[in-house]
């Protein structure tokens, strides 16, 4: 995996933690344990059990808190914050090949807005269905951001591996293609008139 394409995966993580905070830390953290995804250097202890653990528990719980009404909002107000952080986390993380100190420059330039910039317009959203639906349509809303997060961590491990496929994939459907069409041009030209005999 090239330096671009562990960035991208960090800035798809970063915009997974404006959904939800810890999920993408846990699946940064898993990824690094069973898939040995590299980690920048400071940030190994992403797959330390004991962070495993505590991110597992805390993804648990803050979907969990999520689908109650009123707490979500104070849900929000928390993440305002820690969004933020661990969208720099994330993105920091990802910058492997750099020194730590440019890593986690990096991670604060360009992660914390991502995450932050997510997580406002969810906020915004989330207001929104409060006062049209009196808060009816709040628990819906927080499954979809579930999912949202969730596919987007895989994806954010998968997508080097996704976009090859689509690639090959593509190859093989213009080869096919292009055999087809060649097949329908020798069908359709006008066979070659007998010669006369003297």
């Amino acid at each position: 995996m090239t330096w671009i394409a562990a960035a991208l995966t960090g800035f798809a993580l970063s915009a997974c933690a404006g959904l939800r905070v810890f999920l993408p830390l846990f699946a940064a953290g898993l990824a690094a344990r069973l898939a040995e995804w590299p980690l920048a250097a400071g940030a190994e202890w992403l797959a330390s059990d004991a962070a495993l653990v505590s991110f597992g528990v805390a993804t648990a719980v803050e979907i969990a808190a999520d689908k109650v009404p009123a707490l979500d909002h104070l849900l929000d107000g928390a993440q305002t914050f820690l969004a933020p952080a661990a969208g720099a986390l994330l993105a920091a993380s990802s910058f492997g090949d750099l020194p730590p100190w440019a890593a986690l420059a990096l991670g604060v330039a360009t992660g914390a807005p991502i995450a932050g910039g997510v997580h406002l317009l969810a906020a915004t959203t989330r207001l929104q269905s409060s006062l049209f639906t009196a808060g009816a349509g709040n628990p819906v809303l927080s499954l979809a951001e579930d999912v949202l997060a969730a596919v987007g961590a895989v994806v954010a491990f998968v997508w080097p591996v996704l976009v090859v496929a689509t690639g090959i994939g593509a190859a093989f459907w213009i080869r096919r293609r292009r055999r087809r069409r060649a097949a329908r041009a020798r069908a359709a030209s006008p066979a070659p008139a007998p010669g006369r005999g003297g």
